[in-house]
């Protein structure tokens, strides 16, 4: 199964230790300052793509050396650098795209973001969104298994679509039974799991699966 990593130029802080997603099957495309923020962490680019207009010249110095392929593309263009990254990786039409460095940073760079999981849902490709103390995926409706993960202990269902119908929560600390949610309800954030596994199912809408932990003192 082909999977790729995309590190976007969000900052830095908000990027996790990214050897632990560091397969020996993973290609890693470094978008603008993401590619030098894979290479303090110790990793090779596979590609590192963009404009790199906020990028030293020092830096620049370091993505030639220690990037497999680097391709640079015009300051004034109509796609981001995270865009551009998106269709080098879709080249290779992975079943699994991480996407790092694209949260924590402008609100409007972070909600577009957010709506990139959509078409790469469209195109059968699951995208997981993750930082220090997020973990975001799109899901359709049907029948998921979630197990207990000690590092994003908790679990929100939060609508993509304007109502999600059905939706029933087993084995969580505020369990649901056919539910309807809409834009705007806090009713399904900061649940809990009370056993190693739960389940949660919906049969209308799409939702964001948003598992996460408290960040403190880091």
């Amino acid at each position: 199964m082909t999977k790729i990593a995309i590190v976007g130029g969000g900052p830095e802080e908000h990027i996790p230790s990214l050897h632990e997603y560091n397969e020996d099957e993973v290609i890693w495309i470094g978008a603008d300052h993401g590619a030098i923020s894979l290479i303090r962490q110790g990793i090779r680019p596979t590609f590192a793509v963009g404009d790199f207009d906020s990028i030293t010249d020092d830096e620049m110095d370091q993505i030639v050396n220690q990037s497999e392929k680097v391709e640079e593309h015009p300051v004034e263009k109509d796609e981001t650098d995270l865009e551009i990254a998106l269709k080098k990786a879709l080249h290779y039409e992975p079943q699994e795209l991480y996407l790092f460095g694209v949260t924590g940073g402008r609100l409007d760079h972070e909600l577009s973001n957010l709506q990139l999981l959509y078409p790469l849902d469209e195109q059968q490709i699951r995208g997981i969104i993750i930082d220090k103390s997020n973990w975001v995926e799109l899901k359709r409706p049907g029948t998921y298994e979630v197990l207990h993960n000690q590092k994003y202990p908790y679990l929100s269902f939060i609508p993509f679509t304007p109502v999600i119908k059905g939706l029933t929560l087993s084995s969580f600390y505020y369990p649901l039974e056919d539910a309807t949610v809409k834009w705007g309800s806090t009713l399904c954030i900061s649940n809990k799991l009370i056993s190693e596994k739960g389940t949660f199912s919906f049969h209308e809408g799409i939702l964001l699966l948003v598992k996460s932990r408290d960040v403190k003192g880091e």
